[in-house]
Protein backbone atom coordinates (compact mmCIF):
# COMPACT_ATOMS: atom_id res chain seq x y z
CA UNK A 1 0.00 0.00 0.00
CA UNK A 2 1.33 3.38 -0.48
CA UNK A 3 -0.02 7.12 0.09
CA UNK A 4 -2.91 8.30 -2.13
CA UNK A 5 -0.69 10.53 -4.38
CA UNK A 6 -3.90 12.55 -5.61
CA UNK A 7 -5.36 12.81 -2.46
CA UNK A 8 -9.08 11.52 -3.26
CA UNK A 9 -9.84 9.14 -5.88
CA UNK A 10 -12.73 7.02 -6.47
CA UNK A 11 -11.90 3.15 -7.17
CA UNK A 12 -13.68 0.41 -9.59
CA UNK A 13 -15.29 -0.96 -6.34
CA UNK A 14 -17.51 2.46 -5.86
CA UNK A 15 -15.16 2.81 -2.17
CA UNK A 16 -12.63 5.76 -2.53
CA UNK A 17 -9.43 6.91 -1.55
CA UNK A 18 -7.64 9.34 0.42
CA UNK A 19 -4.98 10.88 2.47
CA UNK A 20 -1.39 11.32 2.23
CA UNK A 21 0.69 11.47 5.84
CA UNK A 22 4.04 11.83 4.00
CA UNK A 23 2.91 15.48 3.42
CA UNK A 24 5.16 18.09 5.40
CA UNK A 25 2.55 20.97 4.19
CA UNK A 26 -1.91 21.25 4.25
CA UNK A 27 -2.88 19.87 1.24
CA UNK A 28 -6.71 19.69 0.51
CA UNK A 29 -9.32 18.42 -2.43
CA UNK A 30 -12.60 20.34 -1.80
CA UNK A 31 -15.99 19.34 -4.01
CA UNK A 32 -15.09 15.82 -4.79
CA UNK A 33 -18.37 14.41 -6.63
CA UNK A 34 -18.62 10.89 -5.78
CA UNK A 35 -21.84 8.83 -5.40
CA UNK A 36 -23.51 11.99 -5.63
CA UNK A 37 -21.90 13.72 -2.63
CA UNK A 38 -19.39 16.24 -2.07
CA UNK A 39 -16.18 15.07 -0.35
CA UNK A 40 -13.59 17.41 0.99
CA UNK A 41 -10.28 15.69 2.13
CA UNK A 42 -7.48 17.59 4.29
CA UNK A 43 -4.27 16.05 4.47
CA UNK A 44 -0.60 15.75 5.88
CA UNK A 45 1.82 14.51 8.52
CA UNK A 46 -0.45 15.75 11.64
CA UNK A 47 -3.58 14.74 10.52
CA UNK A 48 -6.09 13.93 7.97
CA UNK A 49 -9.75 14.83 7.40
CA UNK A 50 -12.71 13.96 5.11
CA UNK A 51 -16.27 15.49 5.01
CA UNK A 52 -18.71 14.44 3.21
CA UNK A 53 -21.50 17.06 2.39
CA UNK A 54 -20.04 19.30 4.84
CA UNK A 55 -20.42 16.37 8.10
CA UNK A 56 -17.57 14.79 9.60
CA UNK A 57 -16.79 11.45 8.21
CA UNK A 58 -12.94 10.90 9.26
CA UNK A 59 -10.01 12.18 11.12
CA UNK A 60 -6.51 10.46 11.77
CA UNK A 61 -4.18 11.86 14.23
CA UNK A 62 -1.31 11.86 12.66
CA UNK A 63 -1.89 11.54 9.04
CA UNK A 64 -2.78 8.38 7.56
CA UNK A 65 -3.66 7.06 3.84
CA UNK A 66 -6.61 5.16 3.61
CA UNK A 67 -7.92 3.13 1.57
CA UNK A 68 -11.48 0.91 0.22
CA UNK A 69 -13.39 3.27 2.12
CA UNK A 70 -16.71 2.27 2.04
CA UNK A 71 -19.36 3.48 4.30
CA UNK A 72 -22.75 1.06 4.17
CA UNK A 73 -26.17 1.22 6.01
CA UNK A 74 -24.47 -0.83 8.82
CA UNK A 75 -21.00 1.05 8.95
CA UNK A 76 -17.60 1.49 7.56
CA UNK A 77 -15.01 -0.47 6.42
CA UNK A 78 -11.48 0.72 5.15
CA UNK A 79 -7.84 -0.07 5.07
CA UNK A 80 -5.49 2.69 6.76
CA UNK A 81 -1.16 2.61 6.61
CA UNK A 82 0.86 5.64 8.27
CA UNK A 83 4.44 6.09 9.87
CA UNK A 84 3.12 5.66 13.54
CA UNK A 85 0.28 4.59 15.29
CA UNK A 86 -3.14 6.61 15.18
CA UNK A 87 -6.45 7.78 16.89
CA UNK A 88 -8.98 7.37 14.34
CA UNK A 89 -12.46 9.15 14.80
CA UNK A 90 -14.81 7.73 12.35
CA UNK A 91 -18.74 9.66 11.98
CA UNK A 92 -21.81 7.12 12.15
CA UNK A 93 -24.97 6.92 13.63
CA UNK A 94 -25.57 8.86 17.56
CA UNK A 95 -25.54 6.79 20.22
CA UNK A 96 -25.55 3.13 18.39
CA UNK A 97 -23.56 0.06 19.03
CA UNK A 98 -20.69 -0.79 16.90
CA UNK A 99 -18.75 -4.09 16.70
CA UNK A 100 -15.27 -2.88 16.28
CA UNK A 101 -12.37 -5.14 14.12
CA UNK A 102 -8.65 -4.13 13.81
CA UNK A 103 -6.51 -6.32 11.25
CA UNK A 104 -9.20 -9.30 11.32
CA UNK A 105 -9.34 -9.44 15.37
CA UNK A 106 -12.42 -8.54 17.21
CA UNK A 107 -11.51 -5.45 19.35
CA UNK A 108 -15.03 -5.37 21.40
CA UNK A 109 -18.33 -3.21 20.99
CA UNK A 110 -17.86 0.43 21.22
CA UNK A 111 -21.43 2.86 21.30
CA UNK A 112 -20.65 5.95 19.27
CA UNK A 113 -21.52 9.27 21.37
CA UNK A 114 -24.40 12.11 20.49
CA UNK A 115 -22.39 13.10 17.62
CA UNK A 116 -21.95 10.12 16.24
CA UNK A 117 -18.27 9.71 16.74
CA UNK A 118 -16.28 6.49 17.47
CA UNK A 119 -12.55 6.61 17.91
CA UNK A 120 -10.14 3.56 17.97
CA UNK A 121 -6.44 3.33 18.27
CA UNK A 122 -4.56 1.73 15.75
CA UNK A 123 -1.11 0.51 15.98
CA UNK A 124 0.10 1.14 12.14
CA UNK A 125 4.27 1.83 13.12
CA UNK A 126 5.52 -0.60 10.48
CA UNK A 127 2.81 -2.84 10.19
CA UNK A 128 2.06 -1.57 6.15
CA UNK A 129 -2.04 -1.12 5.67
CA UNK A 130 -4.50 -2.26 8.45
CA UNK A 131 -8.09 -3.28 7.79
CA UNK A 132 -10.51 -1.77 10.03
CA UNK A 133 -14.55 -2.62 10.32
CA UNK A 134 -17.08 -0.93 12.35
CA UNK A 135 -20.28 -3.14 11.55
CA UNK A 136 -23.21 -1.63 13.42
CA UNK A 137 -25.05 -4.26 16.39
CA UNK A 138 -28.45 -5.82 16.15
Amino acid sequence: MAVVEELLRTEKDGAISFGNYKLDTKAKVENYEHGGDLYKVKTYKELTKLEKNGMFTYESQPGTSVTDFLETEDGVSFTVEADEDAQITVGLEEDTEYSVSVDGVNVGTMKTNLSGKLSVSVELENAGGIAVKIVKNG
